[in-house]
């Protein structure tokens, strides 16, 4: 799949500016969230806020904002299924090729040694992860990047084919399911200890 249009949220920004750079150099529409297009824009390279992609401002403390059909139904749409088609043109849905997201700090969050209960609940993801784990889902037609270590194959592959391969999607889709689980078993864990000290959020 040709890679059009990407959205890019990241709370790690390690290389992040440079692969917008490429994709905007290579022709892809990026869309951003919050800090992350901040730092895109500052770059001087143009962004489209997701907000108004979506038509719904970020809600709740940023606890909401990528929980969208925009979103959602850009990523999941099964691009050789003319009813996913039809309905995507039905409710203006536009496709979203590539995915590049990393969560909120939870495991760094939890390290501090003072940290309370509710600093390390709201360092607890929930849009990152459905991101991932849809464009994971949809591997055959959607790239999704968790880790900035895959920048430099990932836009080398868009610049020189236009499109990321298969073989590589589906590494990635394996490394982004990995990602999330990791990052749930350590949520899991630390709730755990925290009902083990009897502790109140």
């Amino acid at each position: 799949m040709k890679i059009k249009r990407a959205l890019i949220s990241v709370s790690n920004k390690d290389g992040v500016v440079e692969l917008a750079k490429r994709l905007h150099a290579a022709g892809v529409e990026i869309i951003s969230t919050g800090g992350t297009m901040k730092a895109i824009k500052e770059a001087g390279i143009p962004v489209t806020y997701v907000s108004d992609v979506t038509g719904f401002p970020e809600i709740m403390d940023g606890r909401v904002k990528t929980l969208n059909p925009f979103i959602h139904g850009g990523i999941l749409a099964v691009r050789d299924n003319q009813e996913h088609l039809n309905q995507m043109q039905e409710h203006n849905i536009k496709g979203i090729d590539l995915v590049v997201v990393n969560l909120y700090p939870f495991k760094e969050t939890i390290a501090k040694p003072d940290v309370e209960l509710a600093e390390a609940i709201e360092n607890i993801d929930i849009g990152g992860p459905a991101m991932i784990r849809a464009s994971a889902k949809n591997f055959k037609f959607v790239t999704v990047v968790t880790n900035p270590a895959r920048y430099e194959a990932v836009a080398t592959q868009v610049e020189e084919q236009g499109e990321v391969d298969y073989k590589l999607r589906m590494q990635l889709a394996q490394e982004a399911f990995a990602h999330t689980a990791d990052y749930d078993t350590a949520i899991k864990n630390y709730l755990a200890k925290v009902m083990e000290q009897g502790a109140e959020a």
